[in-house]
């Protein structure tokens, strides 16, 4: 009996049950009454029987044997049947009678029709709440069907019909986030497509132009062999752009399985700085590590090296020759954090809020090769391995990025 959880519901039976209790009472009264003005009638006619046999020298004793005569005799129903008395005429010899039914009569008629206006008008008022509630909830569905999910129905309560509403408005939300994650979708398809395009532009003029160059100069061996490097570069630009760009894409819309396995500290750090330990030695700058290398880290080996060398990668290309790139770590009960720390230039606090959007790039710094992906491809992949990515800078001081991962329970 699940509909009797109906706020309305509770309400209206509560109603009828306080209404039958009523008719219940007004009933016993009625019958109270009326037995009582029959006892009336009785005892006047058993009076005035009483007087008139007296009357008619007839023996008191007698007379109280008749009165307390109960039975019903052929004889008695005879006599009075030859004297035409009746169950109709018999009422009209006694007034009492006439006044019993006078008194109690109005009251009972009234009575009904008092707890039958009340039983009416609680009715309508029941039907006027419950064709309200589906009123709000048609209006509703009917917003919903015109794609604003906005509207709610009210919480808290209980019962089929409640349960019924609240569903309607999980559907609502979750077709509202939906909706919502298709806009951000193509949100970001736009923007991509216009980062791309944008991006693209500068290496293609650029091969645009080699190209013609070494058309116009093809008896030239040292200008086509220099353009034809220039030419390779931006196109190994054009490479990692892309190749970076569908990264990050696969990520933001989690299409990439992470296989997170325990490696150890050493293991990580070492195929992330591989390559850029030797870039580090030829720029005259330092990379070191701080930390027990045997500590272990539960991640993805080969995207959480990618994430850590992006780090690394920027922090070579803000640091000046003889500068120090440093990868620190400690563990705490429920974190491991990896720092990667330069003192470097720093980054301006205005930049700060922007470093982890795509194709940003900084005023500051000492390469300007790159497309401005590897820090929201870190980003992305700490974030998608459960991981936090921050950062905390200052002008003139260095940077320092903090990878934080959950220990494994």
């Amino acid at each position: 009996m699940s509909f009797l959880q109906e706020a309305v519901l509770r309400r209206y039976f509560g109603f009828l049950l306080g209404f039958l209790a009523l008719l219940t009472g007004f009933g016993i009264f009625c019958g109270t009454a009326w037995v009582r003005a029959e006892q009336e009638v009785l005892l006047a006619h058993d009076r005035a029987f009483a007087s008139s046999l007296l009357e008619e020298d007839v023996p008191p004793v007698a007379i109280v044997r008749a009165l307390k005569q109960a039975q019903e005799t052929e004889q008695g129903a005879a006599l009075l049947r030859e004297a035409g008395w009746t169950e109709q005429t018999g009422a009209l010899f006694f007034p009492a009678v006439r006044e019993a039914a006078a008194r109690t009569l109005p009251m009972a008629v009234g009575g009904s029709l008092l707890l039958a206006l009340s039983l009416l008008g609680g009715s309508l008022l029941f039907l006027t709440r419950l064709d309200r509630l589906f009123q709000r909830a048609g209006a509703s569905v009917e917003r919903f069907t015109r794609g604003d999910f906005h509207s709610r129905f009210p919480r808290g309560r209980t019962g089929a019909f409640s349960h019924l509403l609240a569903s309607v408005d999980e559907l609502a939300m979750a077709l509202e986030s939906k909706g919502e994650a298709e806009r951000r979708a193509k949100e970001f398809l736009k923007d991509a497509l216009s980062d791309i395009s944008h991006q693209l532009k500068t290496p293609l003029a650029a091969l645009h132009m080699y190209n013609e160059i070494v058309l116009e100069e093809p008896e030239n061996a040292e200008a086509v062999r220099q353009f034809s490097e220039k030419a390779a570069q931006a196109l190994r630009r054009m490479e990692d752009l892309i190749g970076t760009l569908l990264k990050v894409m696969r990520l933001d819309a989690g299409s990439i399985p992470f296989e997170k396995e325990l490696y150890s500290m050493g293991e990580v750090l070492l195929r992330a700085t591989e390559e850029l330990t030797t870039r580090a030695q030829r720029e005259g700058k330092r990379i070191r590590w701080e930390g027990l290398p045997e500590e272990p880290v539960l991640c993805d080996l080969a995207w959480t090296s990618e994430a850590v060398g992006n780090l690394v990668k920027n922090a070579l290309d803000h640091t000046e020759a003889g500068g120090e790139v440093c990868l620190s770590w400690q563990r705490s009960p429920l974190m491991l954090r990896l720092i990667v720390s330069d003192n470097g230039c720093g980054i301006p606090p205005e930049e700060l809020p922007h470093i982890f959007k795509r194709f940003y790039r900084g005023r500051g710094g000492s390469s300007q090769e790159g497309v401005g992906l590897g820090l929201p491809l870190a980003k992305s992949i700490v974030e998608g391995q459960g991981g936090i990515l921050t950062v905390e800078s200052a002008p003139g001081r260095g940077t320092a990025f903090t990878l934080s991962f959950l220990t494994k329970l």
